[in-house]
């Protein structure tokens, strides 16, 4: 990578997470004094790696923050002595990635549940009016084309089917999208 690219990149996308990065390291690491040399050293890190690289990271917070909890699993496993606070943290650790918790994959599915049945509950030409529409990014144009049926109509459909499914999905009285 050529250094100019490089030195671009990270003052562009890796220098704005310091205040984040610090906080993390105070969060999950026992001595506060250490916190700037351990932000210094993911920077070298980090730079390091890009410059060496033949294409910059693309999802640079979570290059920048695995490399901070590696090194924090480093500097634990090289001192050989894991204090007490260390362990119960390590899990925490990996919080700072982009990846979902399981929290978040139980709500994402519950969500997806609950959008199912509200769907379910659509008559069915405004359910296939909103899903040609919102699956398949259809125009109102094609999904008429496809139903056989006018554009005003479709525009209907789609009108009442999305207030139904509103008023479904979050709990408000409605018709279910069955007046059609």
């Amino acid at each position: 990578m050529e250094s100019s690219a490089a030195d671009a990149w990270f003052l562009r996308e890796v220098l704005p997470l310091e205040g984040e990065l610090s906080g993390y390291f105070r969060r999950n690491w026992r001595n506060e004094s250490d916190v700037r040399d351990l932000v210094q050293e993911v920077y070298v890190r980090v730079y390091a790696h890009a410059s060496a690289a033949p294409e910059l990271p693309q999802r640079t917070r979570a290059f920048v923050f695995t490399t901070a909890r590696n090194l924090l699993l480093n500097k634990s496993r090289d001192a050989q002595v894991v204090p007490l606070e260390m362990v119960g943290d390590v899990e925490g650790l990996a919080a700072a990635t982009d990846q979902p918790g399981p929290d978040r994959t139980v709500i994402g599915r519950d969500e997806l549940r609950r959008l199912q049945t509200a769907l379910d509950q659509l008559a069915p030409r405004c359910r296939e009016a909103i899903l040609l529409r919102q699956l398949e990014g259809l125009s109102r144009k094609e999904i008429a084309h496809r139903m056989g049926i006018s554009e005003t109509t479709v525009k209907d459909y789609l009108a009442v089917g999305l207030f139904a499914l509103s008023d479904i999905f979050f709990g408000t009285s409605g018709n279910g999208g069955r007046a059609q």
